[in-house]
Parts: structure tokens; C-alpha cells; sequence
């Protein structure tokens, strides 16, 4: 004869069962679904929600396997059970409460325009069931019926919820707030150590700096007297040989000034004739020879240095090269003083390059530094070079920065290199940490802000 079960071992075992299940969960997923769907079999409901306290968002729904985050219904119950947790004393066991005081709940004014949005979607009755472990609310149950929950269904849930919190603790512990907390300070520490490693290691300094190809031992084509020029015979980087005629000077002004001399030369012979002749008969006639042989020796070397002067203003090329300056109608018609600087000719085949440190990017170069330079014109090859000699006393360049000329030799022939040729040079100094190759302006800018 076969005997009716026994209602309170069914219980009994349904509550065992969803314990097993909850304890058998493999991660934070798993044991949500469990919660809003398995704890039908001890507490009957109709819909289940599961908020997760640390991040307040919605776990899991019942009969969802993906709850929408975006979602109407699920942001706004989410935003009330956040609140709610919140509130809740982690002493609190179970309780029901009724669909219109769930803002109270939650500590808000009642609004019946949230009710009604939930109320569209949830039965009147809930039971909030917090999970609780170690004196704090890890997570909380949301269950919705029709009919209200009884004292001895509370009392179920209550020991669900401590099997709950104990398996919810299990796995999502390590990622609560207490275990974001020292994983983050784990991660700070270990991005610190991280920072001062690489901040430690050893880098080579280097500077960023306008450079340009230069003649090497180039010879200078200057003017020999005070004048204009009249006209400049070659084109700017054309070839010139050895006495080739580089530039005329207007020299009116000297050939009246030697039509002069000459006529006073002629003059002061004339007179000195006169003197001669008179002299047979004239005591004063004698005397005056002396100083007009004198004048006449002073005329004849005007005359001489104004000839050599004049011949001087047909300037021509001290040896073979190119010749090296920017434009020629830049110069004709343009005054010059003695010695000043037209042109220069150089030998195509030595180049050097000349370098503009500024001040405020100096850094300590010796002779022999590594030089790579970047040609404006081909930015992506640069070209080797080493460095000669530098500058102790900075200039100011033709953009009015204070900057040391540093002068570096090619390491080798590259037929891309010509005279004229700007680009940008990067020298490598000394070894020195990286955090001091990244602080040296700061560094510099703070001593002379605090005078140290």
C-alpha cells in the first residue's frame, strides 16, 4: 500500500536541493540564474529579480538568460533596489513589503508614476531578501506574487539567503568592494614599481636642433674698398675657376678721382719745370724745388694708389668651386664697406654642417658625438655625422634665439647632400635616467623660478 508523502519532506528536500545547486554554481551567472529561477521550488513566485550590491546593477531576472541593462523596467527597478540595499540594516532578515512602498523603501517620496511603471510589470506583493556576509549587503533577492508572503515562508527564505550569501561570497568575493579595493592597490602598487623601473632605466639624452650644409674651408669673396656693386658676373651656385670675374663695383667714382689726381700731377711737373729753369737765375726759384719735387712725389702716388685702387673693383674668384650666395639682384646696386662679406667659393665636394643649439635646449656634447641629421627634403633617411667642435659663447641667429654654433663632419658621401641644404640635427649626449631626461626643462625652469 503506497503511503502519501509527507509534505515537510518534500519541503525539506526541494530546500536541500537549491542549497546543492547554489553551492554547485561555477560563477556569479550561474548563481543568479539559480536564485530567480530555482527558488520557485521552495517559495512560489512569479517573477524574480537579483541585484548585485557592488556594482548596483541587475544580475539576473526570472526567465531571462540576459538581462537588458539598458531596458526601461530593468534601470528603473535597478535604481530602487540599488537604494534599498543601501538602506538596509545588515541585521535585517526578510521581509515583505507591498508594490506602492517600495519607493519608501528605497528612501524616495512615493512617486505613482514609477508605481505605475512597475506595477505594469510586477504583482503587488514582494519579498526583499538581502544577502548578507560579513556584515555586509553583498547582493538582494527581489520576489513578486500576487498573494503576500506568510511569516513561514520569510523564515525559508531567511535560510536561503545565509546558503546565498555564502555561495554569492564564494564567487564573487574577490570582486566585491573589499576585493576591488585591494586589487586596485595591488594594481597601484604595481604600476608604481612598473613607473619607477622604467623610469630608472638608462636613455641616452638627446636634442632636437635647425641645422644646415655648409662649404667646408670656403673662401671668401669680399669687398676690397668701399663702393657699390655694379654687377654680379655668375648665377648663385654656379662653377667658377681660378680668376674667373666674380663681381664689378661701379667705379665712376674712382675715375674721377684719378682724372684729378692726374691733372694735379701734371700740374705740380709743370711747376717743378718752371722752378728748374728759373732756378739758373732766381735764388727763390731754387729754394722752392724741394717742395714742389715733394708735391709732385705726392701727386704721383694718389695717382698711383687710385690706379691699383680702381683696378681692385673687378673682383675675381680666388680659386675653383661654386660660387655660394642667395641672389644677385640682392647685391646690385647694393653699397659695401671694406671687407664685407658677397660671396663665398667653395669645393662642391667638402661640405660640413653648422648647427644652432638654443640656450634653453643645451645639453653636454664633446667632440666625436653621434649627429644624425634630417634633411628637409628627406626627412625619413637621415644622414650620419659626428660632431667637431661647439661654441662657448651662444649668438643670436637670425630669429633673435640665443643659440651655440656647433660645426659636424659627414661620416661618409651622400649625394644628397648640397650646399644650402636646411634640415634638423639630432645630437646624443650622455647617459642619464629617463626621469631626468624628461624633467631636465622642468627641472631648469624650477631653479631659476626659486634662484638656486
Amino acid at each position: 500500500m503506497n503511503h502519501p508523502p509527507d509534505r515537510r519532506l518534500v519541503a525539506l528536500s526541494a530546500l536541500l536541493e537549491v542549497e546543492k545547486r547554489a553551492r554547485a554554481a561555477t560563477s556569479a551567472e550561474a548563481l543568479g540564474f539559480v536564485l530567480v529561477n530555482d527558488t520557485h521550488l521552495v517559495v512560489p513566485y512569479r517573477q524574480a529579480a537579483l541585484l548585485r550590491a557592488d556594482t548596483g546593477r541587475i544580475e539576473a531576472l526570472s526567465g531571462l538568460a540576459t538581462p537588458d541593462p539598458d531596458a526601461p523596467f530593468t534601470r528603473r527597478l535597478a535604481g530602487l533596489l540599488k537604494r534599498i540595499a543601501a538602506r538596509t540594516d545588515a541585521a535585517a532578515g526578510p521581509r515583505a513589503v507591498d508594490l506602492p512602498s517600495l519607493p519608501e523603501e528605497a528612501g524616495d517620496k512615493p512617486d505613482t508614476e514609477t508605481i505605475g511603471f512597475l506595477g505594469a510589470h510586477l504583482p503587488a506583493r514582494l519579498a526583499l531578501v538581502p544577502l548578507v556576509r560579513c556584515g555586509e549587503v553583498r547582493a538582494l533577492l527581489l520576489l513578486a506574487r500576487e498573494e503576500p508572503f506568510g511569516p513561514a515562508e520569510l523564515q525559508v527564505l531567511g535560510h536561503l539567503a545565509d546558503a546565498y550569501a555564502h555561495a554569492w561570497t564564494a564567487l564573487v568575493g574577490a570582486r566585491g568592494r573589499r576585493g576591488r579595493l585591494r586589487r586596485r592597490g595591488l594594481v597601484a602598487a604595481a604600476a608604481a614599481l612598473a613607473a619607477f623601473v622604467i623610469l630608472a632605466l638608462p636613455v641616452r639624452q638627446s636634442v632636437l636642433a635647425p641645422a644646415e650644409v655648409v662649404a667646408e674651408d670656403a673662401a671668401l669673396v669680399t669687398a676690397p674698398v668701399d663702393g657699390v656693386v655694379e654687377t654680379v658676373h655668375v648665377e648663385p651656385n654656379a662653377a667658377v675657376a681660378a680668376g674667373d670675374l666674380l663681381v664689378t663695383l661701379d667705379g665712376r667714382e674712382l675715375a674721377a678721382r684719378l682724372e684729378i689726381a692726374r691733372q694735379a700731377l701734371a700740374v705740380a711737373e709743370a711747376e717743378l719745370r718752371q722752378a728748374r729753369q728759373q732756378a739758373v737765375f732766381d735764388d727763390r726759384s731754387r729754394a722752392r724745388i724741394a717742395i714742389l719735387e715733394g708735391r709732385r712725389e705726392q701727386n704721383a702716388a694718389e695717382v698711383a694708389f687710385v690706379e691699383e685702387t680702381l683696378a681692385r673693383i673687378r673682383i675675381s674668384a680666388p680659386r675653383g668651386g661654386i660660387a655660394v650666395f642667395d641672389d644677385a639682384s640682392d647685391w646690385e646696386g647694393r653699397p659695401v664697406a671694406l671687407g664685407e662679406r658677397i660671396m663665398q667659393v667653395a669645393d662642391p665636394g667638402m661640405r660640413a654642417l653648422e648647427i644652432h643649439l638654443a640656450v634653453a635646449d643645451a645639453i653636454v656634447l664633446e667632440p666625436g658625438a653621434e649627429v644624425r641629421f634630417f634633411l628637409n627634403i628627406d626627412p625619413a633617411d637621415p644622414v650620419t655625422a659626428t660632431l667637431l667642435r661647439a661654441g662657448y659663447r651662444a649668438t643670436p641667429t637670425p630669429d633673435g634665439v640665443m643659440a651655440y654654433r656647433l660645426r659636424a663632419g659627414f661620416d661618409a658621401h651622400d649625394p644628397r647632400l648640397r650646399i644650402g641644404l636646411r634640415g634638423t640635427a639630432k645630437l646624443y649626449g650622455e647617459r642619464t635616467i629617463l626621469a631626468l631626461y624628461l624633467l631636465r626643462r622642468p627641472i631648469a625652469a624650477a631653479r631659476l623660478w626659486l634662484g638656486l
